[in-house]
């Protein structure tokens, strides 16, 4: 009875009572194609041909001797000098294999360096860029065998170090993005398959909820230093960017505002936010040494006050208009900044002499006594404090203005 040989590698099997006194040298070539397992070659592709085969096994042994192939190899790297992309076919299309594939050719022109495509049948392939090293494995399917990247979603189970200075994470199908180290220093993000005007590099800061409601935070950037010896408050977080949601999302709004935060013995808190209608808002906070140019203040418009109390409040506006009607008119400010701190605003006031006005008891004006206003026209008044509003300090800008 002939001896039979096992699907993939094509390791002899003798028939009972074959080969008799000649069992060692089978035995010993099939230990050598073992051997071939865990072992590594080097397998040059003809100068610049476009396709190549790499034989696991014979189709049909006819013995064990005629059987060691480069294909027997786990880690195989391709060498030779191309001129295109060489498709390397792996047989036969019936052996289920992994490889370790290296390719290390070199460009026999000026074009290159060049692709290796592995293929078995007409199922999937595998392009291992020149330089590059991947791990496939056959299905061995036959004529629809595939060719499968085994390292595709890769689950790591835990922590991975790249181990050596200036190492470089790429991705894309021509490495178009480049995260690199820098020694002791950090990180740099690269466009690199883009070099024409506007091809930024962009950091797009996902959040995975359904449903964004008011205050829901997108994305946020902190800043830390947790091995601070201190501890306490030194460990905590210092600094950070977030951008948080004005409102519920809806087919028609995004609404969202950047939220600036800052700590001085806490965990680092808004400070500054920057609204999505474009309003920056320093939170009572100190804007220093700034250079103002064409700039406007707010107005706070009342309208007709109709009589009665009339609040001016300062979160609405430094620059206020209102006209006086109807009857008896008393004016309270509220909301001025703090106590440190120079806080005022203009009034423009139309016919304020046609009923009467009465100002804060605060309001402290020239020679003590209030100024006389126009009956029919337009007054600008200016009030200041210092002091948080305890004291106001009110003066007429121009009477009966034209």
């Amino acid at each position: 009875m002939a001896s039979t040989y096992s699907t993939s590698l094509g390791i002899e099997k003798m028939a009972t009572g074959d080969q008799s006194g000649a069992w060692g040298t089978t035995t010993n070539h099939n230990w050598d194609i073992l051997d071939r397992i865990s072992g590594y070659t080097a397998v040059a592709i003809t100068t610049n041909a476009d396709t190549a085969t790499l034989t696991v096994r014979e189709a049909s042994p006819g013995s064990g001797t005629e059987n060691l192939q480069d294909g027997m190899y786990r880690v195989i790297k391709f060498t030779g000098a191309l001129d295109s992309t060489c498709t390397v076919t792996i047989a036969p299309n019936t052996a289920k294999m992994f490889f370790i594939i290296i390719n290390a050719t070199t460009d026999s022109g000026s074009s290159g360096p060049y692709s290796i495509i592995l293929s078995q049948g007409s199922g999937a392939n595998v392009t291992v860029a020149n330089g590059k090293s991947s791990v496939v494995y056959c299905d061995g399917a036959g004529g629809g065998a595939a060719v499968t990247d085994a390292l595709n979603d890769l689950q790591i189970g835990d922590d991975l170090s790249l181990a050596s200075d200036s190492s470089v994470i790429k991705m894309g199908a021509d490495d178009d993005i480049t995260v690199t180290h820098v020694a002791d220093v950090g990180l740099k993000l690269k466009q690199a398959g883009a070099t024409g005007d506007d091809s930024p590099f962009i950091l797009t800061l996902q959040t995975g909820e359904l449903d964004i409601a008011a205050n829901d935070v997108l994305g946020q950037i902190d800043f830390q230093a947790p091995d601070e010896a201190a501890g306490t408050d030194a460990i905590l977080v210092a600094a950070g960017i977030a951008a948080i949601s004005e409102g519920d999302f809806s087919s028609s709004n995004n609404a969202t505002k950047l939220s600036f935060k800052t700590a001085a013995s806490e965990t680092a808190t808004e400070k500054m936010s920057l609204s999505s209608a474009g309003t920056l808002n320093l939170n009572d906070n100190t804007l220093q040494r700034a250079n103002l140019l064409d700039y406007g203040e707010v107005t706070n418009a009342i309208g007709a006050t109709g009589g009665g109390a009339q609040d001016i409040d300062l979160t609405l506006g430094n620059n206020v208009v209102a006209t006086v009607d109807t009857s008896a008119n008393t004016f309270t400010f509220s909301n001025p900044t703090a106590s440190d701190e120079l806080c005022g605003f203009t009034l423009f006031l139309t016919d304020g002499g046609s009923q009467t006005v009465n100002w804060p008891a605060a309001v402290d004006w020239a020679s003590a006594t209030a100024p006389t206003l126009t009956t029919s026209g337009l007054d600008i008044l200016v009030f200041i404090t210092t002091d948080g509003g305890t004291i106001w300090h009110g003066m007429v800008a121009s009477a009966d203005s034209s």
